[in-house]
């Protein structure tokens, strides 16, 4: 069975990340973008991660451009952005593309462990969410309009699981 900690990425940085490095965390997975009507999220995604990352949350960003052309930025711009407007310190990936012939695995595999809106796999927006349990395996997907003040219960839930 495929789990989180089968797959890797590369940083914002350049470096490639076994995410096997968040084995036993609570893991959310969230597709980004600096110029969307969702982009403020970053604020209340930073504001979860420092609530719960003592007990074992942890937030990865992937910035994608595929909705819009709202990430058209570089790495560079990226990281800059986020730092000076939301103060974001949890792990960021480069861009990415979600969806598609082109989609990174990792995003493949979330799509299909947890499915949107009618059962379509196709991720719809910026700002989508995944929710990975201590076991590597997908708990839920959330959508854009799922704000991260909504996901404190479920991250307790999923804390609470160990």
């Amino acid at each position: 069975m495929t789990v989180l900690q089968d797959f890797s990425a590369t940083t914002l940085q350049g470096a490639p990340k076994n995410l096997d490095d968040y084995a036993g965390k609570v893991v959310l997975v969230v597709n980004t973008a600096s110029q969307c009507g969702f982009t403020p999220q970053y604020e209340g995604l930073e504001k979860l991660y420092q609530e719960f990352k003592d007990e074992g949350l942890v937030v990865l960003g992937f910035p994608c451009n595929q909705f819009g052309g709202q990430e058209p930025g570089s790495a560079e711009d990226i990281g800059e952005f986020c730092q000076m407007n939301y103060g974001v310190s949890f792990p960021m990936f480069e861009k990415v593309e979600v969806n598609g012939d082109d989609a990174h695995p990792l995003f493949r595999w979330l799509r299909t462990e947890a499915k949107g809106a009618l059962g379509s796999e196709k991720i719809k927006w910026n700002f989508t969410k995944f929710l990975v349990g201590r076991d590597g395996r997908v708990i839920k997907r959330f959508g854009s309009n799922t704000k991260p003040e909504k996901l404190h219960a479920p991250v307790q839930k999923a804390l609470a699981a160990g």
